[in-house]
């Protein structure tokens, strides 16, 4: 049996109060992206950015977020024209790599070098993230290297443990996010 909460769109919205003041206190979720299943938890919580990384036997390697909104970028990353242009291209399914420019935006434990991934997304979850106001930890609903999640039926029971709460909208095939390196100009397909 599921130890996890399993919430439609209309849970959450009928919740939202409950959830997102849930999320604000670190909890550990499962949410639908415009292209497969994030695992997250707010990026500004040490602890909770660690349990992720435990989840995810994922130990050091950088970590992208969902942003609240653009205003976000503008305040924490240095926007070169080049990443000005592919901001453009946002909401989509993009990570965008940009150089950050404010120390203590993040949990310390979030990236170890001093760009971050950022991911705004053309999805409905978008407008609870920014409700929520901070940034999500947003990588894939599986052990690192293990295939990740399409649906309830496929969540690894390693990961299903320790997560606490899952937005779910049916399956999703899609392929992982673009990782657009804008200053390099490289674009990794998935």
């Amino acid at each position: 049996s599921l130890s996890i909460e399993v919430l439609t769109r209309a849970e959450l919205e009928m919740r939202k109060e409950e959830i997102l003041t849930k999320m604000r206190q670190g909890t550990i979720f499962i949410y639908p992206t415009d292209t497969i299943y994030g695992i997250g938890c707010v990026a500004t919580n040490e602890e909770a950015v660690k349990k992720v990384r435990d989840i995810k036997q994922r130990p050091s390697s950088p970590l992208s977020i969902w942003v609240p909104n653009m205003k976000w970028i503008s305040t924490n990353c240095v926007i070169t024209p080049s990443a000005a242009e592919w901001l453009g291209k946002l909401p989509g399914p993009y990570t965008l790599i940009l150089p950050l420019d404010t120390e203590n935006a993040l949990a310390p434990n979030v990236t170890n070098k001093n760009s971050i991934g950022i991911r705004l997304p053309a999805h409905w979850f978008h407008e609870f993230v920014q409700e929520l106001g901070i940034p999500l930890i947003t990588t894939s609903a599986n052990i690192t290297g293990h295939q990740f999640m399409t649906s309830l039926e496929n969540l690894d029971s390693d990961v299903e443990k320790h997560v606490e709460l899952m937005i779910y909208e049916g399956p999703k095939e899609a392929r992982p996010s673009k990782i657009v390196h804008v200053d390099r100009e490289e674009v990794l397909e998935r």
